[in-house]
C-alpha cells in the first residue's frame, strides 16, 4: 500500500484547542498517557532525545501543572513532543493570531504581510516584542516548535510569533493579553505598535509562507512583475521558457497532482519541450515545496535521469529553500543521488533521513491532538544523514530583495557558469589529501570556508570526521595534520581543540595535549567539551 507523507504544517494549521474546565488531575492523566504511548509504541523516536530527558521533561511538567493555565500546559506538552526534533511529530492546538505574517530575511525579521488596518508597520524590521529583542524572543519560542533544523524553524517557527498563549507561555510576555506591542523600524526611525488577535478564529491567509495583496491584506512587495517563484500559486507547478537564457524554468511546489494536469502529464510535456527546443539548462525550484505524496516523484526523477540533454553537470539546477520538506526531501535526495544537478538557495527542512508519516493521539480529557510519526524515510546510507540537504551554492534573499521583486538566488542559478565550481568540497579535499598535496589541502580549505557560497557547508564537522577516520585506521601523524587544519580554520571552536588534543594523547605527546585540551577548557569552561577535556587532562595526569 502506498504510504502517503503528509503536506503538513504544523506551525500554520492549529487543529484542536484544549478545553478550559479542565482540572489539574485530567492533564496529568493526559500527559500520563502520552508518556505511555510514546513508550509503548513510539520508542523509535528516541534518536535526537534520550529516554531519560523525555521523562525528565515529563516528570517536571507533570509537578507543574497545578500552578499552570491550560495554555501553559498544552505548550508545555508541545515542549516535550518538539524534543524529538521531528516536523511531523506535533501537537496541534488552535489560539488566535495577530494580524501579521513575518519572514525572516538575511537581513531581520519583517512584517511580510498584515491586515490593512496596521498599514504603517507594513514593511517593518521587527526589534523587540514587549520589550524582548527578536533575537532572544526566537530563542524563547525555539524549544516548543518541532525543528527538524534551523530552517525548518525560519519557515514555520516564525508564526508561533503571533500567538499570544505561545508568547506567554515561553516567557515573552509577562501576562496573557489579547494584544501584543512590538517594536519596529522602518525608513530609518524606530516606532511601538500594538497589534489585537483576529476575531472569530479568523487566520492570518498566508500561502506559501506569504500574504499575497488581497482584500483586506497587504504585501510589502512593490507592485509590478513577480518573481517566477511567487507567479502562479494557484497552480501546483508551472514551467516557462526564458529565451535570453536558453533555460527552461520549473516551480513545483507540492508533490501532488495538480488538478489540471497530473505530474506524468507534465514532466512528460516538459522534456517533450526540452527535447524539441533550444534549450541548454533546466531550473527546477521547489523552495516552497512542503511536500505531499513522495510516491509521485518517479516521473519527474526518471525524466531527469534519461535526459542527455539536461543530466549533466551546470545543466540541470535544482533551487531549495527553508520550505523543502517531506515527501520533496525525498525528491530531492533522489536526484542528488541519481543526476549530476547543482543545488543552489537555502538549505532544505528536512533531515535527509526522516521519520514522516504521523498517526493522531487524541488526548481524552483535553482533546488535544497529538501528531506522532512511525514511518521512517531512509533515501542515504546511515553516514551520509544530515540535518538538511545543503546547496551547492549558497544564495538567501534580503527584504530589499523581496519588495523590489528581486530574486538573487534565480538570478545566481541563470548566470551560474563556473566550469572549476568545486561542488564536494570533501571528496577535492580528499583527493588532494591522497595525492600528498598537503599545502594545497591547506589553501583551498582556507579559500572555500571564506567563499559564501560554501557558507553551509560543513566544513568543521566534515573535517573533524575525517581526521578520527584516518586516526581510527591508527595513521596518528595525517591525523593529526587535519585536526591543526580545523583549529586554524576554526580557532574559536573548542572540539577543534579537543580533538587536536586526543590525537596528540593517543601519540603521547602529553605537554601538547595539556596545552590543546586547556585551549578546548578556555572555550569552552562549562559545556560538555570542557567537561570532556578536564576528564583527558587527569588522565595525563595519572600517567
Amino acid at each position: 500500500m502506498k504510504k502517503l507523507i503528509q503536506f503538513f504544517i504544523c506551525a500554520l494549521v492549529f487543529q484542536a484547542t484544549a478545553q478550559s474546565n479542565l482540572t489539574a488531575n485530567d492533564w496529568q492523566n493526559d500527559l500520563k498517557l502520552l508518556q505511555s504511548t510514546v513508550h509503548n509504541e513510539y520508542s523509535f523516536l528516541f534518536k535526537k532525545t534520550t529516554v531519560e530527558e523525555f521523562d525528565t521533561q515529563v516528570d517536571e511538567l507533570f509537578n507543574a501543572i497545578p500552578s499552570l493555565e491550560d495554555h501553559e500546559i498544552t505548550l508545555g506538552i508541545a515542549r516535550i513532543v518538539a524534543s524529538f526534533k521531528y516536523g511531523h511529530t506535533d501537537v496541534g492546538f488552535r489560539y488566535q493570531q495577530l494580524p501579521i505574517n513575518l519572514y525572516h530575511f538575511n537581513d531581520g525579521v519583517y512584517i511580510q504581510g498584515l491586515h490593512k488596518d496596521y498599514e504603517q508597520a507594513l514593511g517593518a524590521k521587527v526589534i523587540s516584542i514587549e520589550g524582548v529583542t527578536i533575537e532572544d524572543a526566537l530563542k524563547a519560542v525555539y524549544p516548543a516548535v518541532p525543528v527538524e533544523n534551523d530552517q525548518y524553524f525560519k519557515a514555520y517557527g516564525l508564526n508561533y510569533l503571533r500567538i499570544p498563549e505561545v508568547l506567554h507561555a515561553q516567557g515573552i510576555i509577562n501576562k496573557l493579553s489579547s494584544t501584543v506591542e512590538f517594536t519596529l523600524e522602518k525608513d530609518g526611525k524606530v516606532f511601538k505598535q500594538s497589534f489585537k488577535t483576529l476575531a472569530n478564529k479568523e487566520r492570518v491567509p498566508a500561502q506559501y509562507g506569504f500574504v499575497k495583496q488581497k482584500g483586506d491584506w497587504l504585501d510589502a512587495r512593490d507592485s509590478g512583475e513577480l518573481p517566477l517563484y511567487i507567479k502562479h500559486l494557484d497552480k501546483i507547478y508551472y514551467y516557462e521558457y526564458l529565451p535570453k537564457h536558453k533555460t527552461v524554468y520549473v516551480r513545483h511546489s507540492q508533490i501532488q497532482d495538480d488538478s489540471t494536469e497530473n505530474i506524468p502529464t507534465f514532466y512528460n510535456r516538459l522534456f517533450d519541450f526540452i527535447d524539441n527546443s533550444d534549450v541548454e539548462r533546466l531550473i527546477i525550484d521547489v523552495r516552497l515545496n512542503g511536500g505531499g505524496n513522495n510516491y509521485k516523484n518517479k516521473p519527474i526523477v526518471k525524466g531527469l535521469i534519461q535526459s542527455k540533454k539536461i543530466n549533466k553537470k551546470g545543466s540541470l539546477i535544482v533551487i531549495t529553500g527553508r520550505r523543502t520538506f517531506s515527501a520533496c526531501q525525498n525528491l530531492v535526495n533522489e536526484i542528488d543521488t541519481y543526476t549530476d544537478a547543482l543545488f543552489v538557495g537555502e538549505p532544505t527542512a528536512e533531515n535527509i533521513n526522516f521519520y514522516g508519516d504521523n498517526r493522531k493521539v487524541e488526548l481524552p480529557n483535553s482533546k488535544l491532538p497529538v501528531y506522532l510519526s512511525f514511518a521512517w524515510w531512509q533515501d542515504k546510507p546511515q553516514w551520509e544523514n544530515a540535518p538538511w540537504t545543503a546547496p551547492h551554492v549558497a544564495v538567501d534573499m534580503s527584504f530589499a530583495d523581496y519588495k523590489s521583486n528581486r530574486d538573487p538566488v534565480l538570478e545566481t542559478a541563470l548566470s551560474f557558469s563556473d566550469p572549476n565550481f568545486i561542488m564536494d568540497p570533501m571528496q577535492h579535499l580528499t583527493d588532494l589529501f591522497m595525492a600528498g598535496k598537503m599545502e594545497q589541502v591547506m589553501v583551498d580549505a582556507k579559500a572555500m570556508v571564506s567563499n559564501p557560497k560554501y557558507q553551509f557547508f560543513d566544513f568543521e564537522g566534515q573535517l573533524n570526521q575525517a581526521g578520527y577516520n584516518v586516526m581510527g585506521n591508527g595513521q596518528m601523524e595525517p591525523a593529526a595534520f587535519i585536526f591543526k587544519l580545523v583549529t586554524e580554520l576554526f580557532p574559536s571552536s573548542a572540539n577543534a581543540w579537543d580533538s587536536f588534543g586526543e590525537v596528540h594523547l593517543k601519540m603521547k605527546r602529553f605537554d601538547e595535549a595539556k596545552e590543546y585540551y586547556n585551549k578546548a577548557i578556555a572555550l569552552d569552561p562549562e559545556g560538555e567539551t570542557g567537561k570532556n577535556a578536564r576528564a583527558m587532562l587527569k588522565e595525563i595526569g595519572n600517567n
